[in-house]
């Protein structure tokens, strides 16, 4: 597979980010995405392995500060396939105000929020999305934060495409981040998944238990309906929604710029670079 690169992955065995992975590189195969013209970007944290272990351009930035990153790079490069990617305490927590503001600036970049409502890469303590009550590393008494729903913040902040999967079914997450990867504007899917060492409680038999598809649970839902979209977003317990829960087009960043709707852009690489010099000096 194009993407797929033959190398030691440093994740926990049975981690949800191996089924990831594997489903991610065959989504942008099947997209007919080419290495060179991809471009992905991470924060900190296990999820932000993730380029490392793809045959893909990528950058690694400060915690939380992948997506200006990713501004930036689509700014300069609309022609670019961006993926903006990390995990829930990357992109929720030290990123959360920079999610913020790419839903009101829509460029054309998908995020994929790879969500096990726990931290990690840092020995478990509670991440934005760990639910009330919820014992960790670190809040041995147990978590008394409310915790973030990234769904219908999206949502209310009028984000042009919202949507969940998980990694237990790989045909549903390609479906579903090839749909974002596709979108012009900004797209956030939450990809749901277990942490085998530091979640003991939202297991992939609890999400496989409870996770749902709209589309497929009601074949008249309106994925334009953003009342709906709200209501269906709010619903997380005994039954957690999944799939497309809200898409509708809006004008994006290069669309309503002076000067990029023009069809400026300030980077034009006409011939692939040749980096071979300075990764020996690296190595």
């Amino acid at each position: 597979m194009t993407f797929l690169r033959d190398t030691e992955l440093a994740w926990c065995p049975g981690c949800g980010n191996f089924a990831i992975r594997l489903a991610l590189a065959e989504t942008l195969e099947e997209l007919n995405l080419e290495p060179n013209n991809t471009l992905m970007i991470t924060g900190i944290g296990q999820a932000a392995k993730m380029p490392h272990y793809l045959n893909i351009n990528f950058f690694n930035g400060l915690h939380g500060r992948g997506l200006p990153v990713a501004f930036a790079a689509k700014t300069v490069n609309p022609d670019l396939t961006v993926i903006a990617e990390s995990g829930d305490g990357d992109m929720y927590g030290e990123g959360g105000n920079h999610l913020v503001h790419a839903i009101r600036r829509n460029f054309d970049v998908t995020i994929l929020v790879h969500n096990n409502q726990i931290y990690g890469l840092t020995k478990g303590q509670g991440s934005p999305t760990t639910e009330i009550g919820h014992k960790t590393s670190s809040q041995v008494k147990g978590v008394i934060n409310e915790p973030l729903n990234p769904l219908a913040l999206a949502i209310s902040l009028n984000s042009p495409f919202v949507a969940r999967t998980w990694s237990g079914a790989k045909d549903h997450f390609k479906r579903v981040v090839s749909e974002a990867i596709k979108f012009k504007g900004l797209a956030l899917v939450d990809v749901m998944h277990p942490c085998v060492s530091f979640n003991k409680v939202n297991t992939f038999a609890w999400y496989k238990e409870r996770l749902y598809d709209v589309s497929e649970d009601d074949s008249s839902y309106d994925v334009t309906d953003k009342v709906k979209a709200f209501e269906k977003s709010l619903e997380f317990g005994d039954r957690i929604p999944m799939g497309i829960i809200y898409k509708k087009e809006r004008k994006t960043y290069h669309e309503l710029h002076h000067v990029l709707k023009k069809g400026a852009k300030l980077v034009d690489l006409t011939d692939t670079p040749d980096v071979t010099d300075e990764l020996e000096k690296m190595g």
